[in-house]
């Protein structure tokens, strides 16, 4: 079996935040921008600058140029992971059911890379985790940091992973463990295996329709250790 790099979403994956994510994007525009009229769309499977960026451009402020715009992306994402932080210590994040297996089985094999690969940029998805004392047990990670493009961080995500391991990301089993549509898209767009769980807002018939390599109710339905580690 070849070296396997684990990369796994986190909102509506790994864990719920019970709207935290949201709740913190939508009062960073309302305390800088001074509305959050223009986040009225799903942010599944976006990543946080895609989120900031449509959101500015829809609010149609007059930045000179891309450089301009991709400023203030980076400033009020800043600004929000000040209110995440506050809203994450108010909320109850939950470890979906499974998941804490899952990382166990990955730490008891040599030849697994446990990672992230998620659209938070690194420091939100390190509040998330660590509300629940698992931000650590992920070695390496893709985050929007790396890019706007989901199957592009992903991509950064699969090299360190395989850097991890000392081999070369081609000689590696890359998988992608998401809850969205976009999970699946982006996995098959960088030649990974997809593991859909319908622990977000997408039910099992619609994450199978998107044609995954392996999709769950939760990782802890039979066949799931089969599907992350081969037999």
């Amino acid at each position: 079996m070849k070296p396997t790099v684990l990369l796994f979403d986190v909102d509506g994956t790994l864990v719920t935040t019970c709207g935290a994510g949201r709740r913190a994007v939508e009062r960073a525009f309302e305390l800088r921008h001074g509305t959050k009229d223009a986040l009225s769309f799903s942010f599944g499977g976006m990543t946080d600058k895609a989120i900031v960026r449509d959101a500015l451009l829809a609010m149609k402020f007059p930045f000179a140029n891309e450089d301009e715009l991709t400023k203030e992306v980076e400033a009020t994402l800043d600004f929000y992971l000040g209110v995440l932080a506050d809203e994450v210590a108010h909320t109850r994040i939950r470890i979906h059911e499974g998941m804490a297996r899952a990382m166990d089985m990955a730490d008891e094999r040599k030849d697994v890379g446990l990672g992230l690969g998620t659209g938070n940029i690194r420091k939100g998805a390190e509040i998330k985790l660590g509300a629940v004392g698992i931000y650590q047990r992920f070695a390496f990670g893709g985050f929007g940091d790396d890019s706007i493009d989901r199957p592009t961080l992903l991509m950064a995500g699969a090299r360190r992973g395989a850097d991890s391991l000392g081999t070369p990301v081609e000689n590696c089993r890359v998988v992608v463990i998401g809850d969205t549509p976009k999970d699946v898209a982006a996995a098959k767009a960088i030649g990974a295996d997809s593991i859909a769980v319908a622990t977000g807002m997408h039910d099992l018939a619609e994450l199978r329709a998107c044609d995954p390599s392996a999709a769950f109710a939760t990782l802890a339905d039979p066949g799931a250790e089969v599907a992350l580690f081969g037999r």
